[in-house]
């Protein structure tokens, strides 16, 4: 049973591949033969081959029905057991016989197109009735053998995904898809495949496209069947036949029509035409054969301009390049000539210069023994000079060494002082909590005295009690005086031993600043004799530069005159051993000039020091630290200080402010970590950043 239901399933299949208008004008085998010999003598060369492709098809058409018709009957009445080979053999037979009657139906499809083109000598319109059924049997070839694919819906079958592959293979057939794609009316796949199919007949394309495919077949396995027209010989056959259609001109519109709902339905009529339109061919073959002329001579014209217009781009090419090559040519003759010309001159100057050569080399040598002899004398004085400057920077070390030792003494001390007053102030501070509690306390005790007042006699031993509470904290309050009195005499002694500092430093900074003016003076005196020095030595650099250019030109001369400047050898080696005594002096020179550098940034670094010294003395000096008591509102903002707005030390300028007015923080020369500073403070001291590395 399953085996006749299969077989049910390919008659259906091969009634939606074919579907014919009117049975009643399909005539049979016997008819198309007898109406063959009777119009054998009458057809034109044109209605011959149109006759055989219809005879074969009909008879393929014939068979095929047959073999559906037989199978169906045995279905039906005779159920017999049906192997698997002769299922094979008949489903193949099947497919052999569907690909060569749709080859067929191509072939007479593609030449009544033709014929009919070029019969009417325009361009066809997408009404054309041949152009119709042409697309509808290439729709058939495409839809052959197709696998269907399953989806949500169901399963379906769609041309247009092969056709999606060109894209991809064939870079210019994306214009094309993408104006597919942007159809708005096109909402199928069968309805884009077909208007693939337009364009690719309006652009004279669809032969190349389908070449493209067909040299792609493992791409095309995924969509059709191992025997399917695409996938046989068949297929590069109709891509044969469809290079004819590249003769015919087509202006296709596809706004206005519905190619998603249309039937694509094979009409015989077409094919199977009464004599009178075999005459009317006759009549017609001499025109259609000059317009074959037109169109083969309009090719070949195209043709022939390309080469035409590649040659003419080719001559001038070369007519650019030979002028190129002349005008080379030209300027190559004239620096020939030049070069003979600067030759000669050469050659005279190459004497003269031997001659001056030999004359300057003597003179040379006299005047190095006697800047050899000034040299040293020189150098001597140098030596001596040297040595005393190297001790004063000794005992300038040593003094600075002593003084850096008293400063970090002083700096220690300063220290030791903050971190007193700053546990003072944190004393103070707790002091400041206890009595706002204490305070505190008494009020609620005055107002519990007045509650309790009228309950005398519960009340008596309380009050007592709160009595004696109340004489402790003033004994408490007695001594926190106390303690206050000793802190202030404790600042007291801080100051004067600051005041003595600050006088030691006075008479430090006198006698440094008598130390640096002599040092000045000698450093005048070095600056004017190095001056001299390097005048001396630049005059001396440049006699050597032009000893070496000239003893350069003499070595390139040297080359061509060996044979008689042999004498000249012995002077070049006693001119190369006052070089290396020239070198050795440089070098001596160049470390001279170091060791004078080293001393340089020695003094400036000193300078450096002394003048952190002094802002260290001027902000010691400047700036006084206000007590807590003498400041009841903030400085800057003016607003009274509470419990909940604290004080606080600008540690720059000794002023109190609250803690929004000196929430910043910066590292002071006093301090060795960043210290809390006030906002104007903040601002100056980075103004005098900026100022300082500028």
């Amino acid at each position: 049973m399953a085996e006749g239901e299969n077989c049910k399933v390919s008659a259906t299949e091969q009634k939606e591949d074919f579907e014919i208008i009117d049975r009643t004008q399909v005539p049979n085998t016997s008819e198309l033969k007898s109406d063959g010999k009777e119009r054998t003598g009458e057809d034109s060369p044109w209605s011959a081959p149109i006759l055989s492709f219809a005879k074969k098809a009909s008879e393929n058409l014939a068979v095929s029905y047959g073999n559906a018709l037989k199978s169906a009957a045995l279905v039906g009445l005779i159920p017999k057991p049906v192997s698997n080979d002769s299922t094979a053999k008949l489903t193949k037979y099947h497919t052999m016989e569907e690909r060569s009657n749709l080859m067929n139906m191509m072939k007479l499809s593609i030449k009544v197109l033709i014929q009919s083109a070029l019969s009417l000598g325009r361009t066809l319109d997408s009404d054309f009735p041949p152009l119709q059924q042409f697309f509808v049997v290439m729709e058939h070839c495409l839809k052959h053998g197709l696998k269907a694919k399953k989806s949500f819906i169901g399963q379906h079958k769609s041309f247009f995904g092969p056709l999606e592959l060109v894209e991809k293979l064939c870079p210019e057939a994306s214009d094309l898809a993408t104006s597919v794609r942007d159809l708005p009316e096109l909402k199928t796949p069968i309805g884009r495949g077909r208007a693939w199919l337009y364009l690719a007949v309006m652009q004279k394309k669809l032969a190349d496209y389908l070449k493209v495919l067909l040299d792609h077949k493992n791409l095309l396995s995924e969509f059709y069947e191992p025997d399917a027209l695409m996938m046989e010989e068949e297929g590069a056959v109709i891509v044969g036949l469809l290079v004819g259609l590249n003769v015919i001109d087509a202006n296709l519109c596809l706004k206005g029509e519905d190619l998603d709902s249309q039937v694509a339905v094979i009409d015989f009529s077409l094919y199977l035409k009464d004599t009178q339109n075999i005459d009317d061919g006759k009549q017609d073959g001499g025109i259609t054969a000059v317009l074959d002329q037109k169109h083969y001579v309009e090719e070949l014209n195209r043709h022939l301009s390309c080469t035409v217009g590649d040659l003419q781009t080719k001559i001038e090419c070369l007519e650019k390049t030979n002028s190129k090559l002349q005008e080379e040519l030209a300027a190559a003759t004239d620096r020939i000539e030049a070069l003979q010309e600067e030759q000669q001159e050469l050659k005279q100057e190459n004497e003269l210069i031997r001659e001056r050569s030999e004359k300057h080399v003597e003179v040379t040598k006299q005047d190095t023994k006697v800047e050899l002899e000034t040299y040293k004398q020189t150098r001597q004085g140098l030596d001596e000079m040297y040595s005393d400057v190297w001790k004063q920077l000794k005992e300038e070390k040593r003094i600075r060494t002593e003084l850096e030792k008293e400063l970090e003494l002083q700096i220690g001390m300063k220290i030791e002082m903050e971190i007193a007053m700053k546990l003072l102030e944190k004393d103070t501070h707790e002091k400041q909590d206890t009595l706002v509690a204490l305070r505190q306390q008494l009020e609620e005790v005055k107002a519990i005295n007045l509650q309790m007042f009228h309950k005398s006699q519960n009340a008596e031993t309380s009050l007592q009690q709160k009595k004696e509470a109340i004489s402790s904290f003033e004994d408490k309050t007695h001594q926190m005086i106390s303690s206050v009195k000793q802190m202030e005499d404790r600042l007291q002694h801080a100051e004067k031993a600051r005041q003595d500092a600050e006088e030691k430093n006075v008479k430090l900074k006198q006698e440094m600043n008598g130390k640096i003016e002599s040092l000045k003076q000698l450093l005048t005196q070095l600056d004017s004799k190095c001056s001299t020095l390097e005048k001396e030595l630049r005059s001396e650099k440049e006699q050597r530069q032009t000893l070496q250019q000239e003893l350069h030109q003499e070595k390139d001369t040297t080359a061509l005159l060996k044979m008689e400047l042999q004498q000249v050898e012995g002077l070049k080696k006693e001119l190369r051993k006052l070089q290396e005594e020239k070198q050795q002096l440089e070098k001596i020179c160049e470390e001279q000039e170091q060791a004078l550098q080293e001393m340089g940034l020695h003094l400036s670094q000193s300078k450096l020091k002394m003048e952190d010294i002094k802002e260290v003395n001027k902000a010691l000096k400047g700036h006084t630290w206000l007590k807590d008591d003498e400041a009841t509102h903030c400085k800057q903002c003016e607003k009274e200080f509470s419990i909940s707005r604290r004080k606080h030390h600008c540690r720059n300028c000794g002023h109190i402010f609250c803690n929004s007015c000196s929430s910043n923080e910066l590292a002071l020369p006093s301090y060795p970590k960043p210290v809390r500073v006030c906002d104007t403070c903040h601002t100056l001291l980075l103004q005098r950043c900026s100022s300082n590395v500028s």
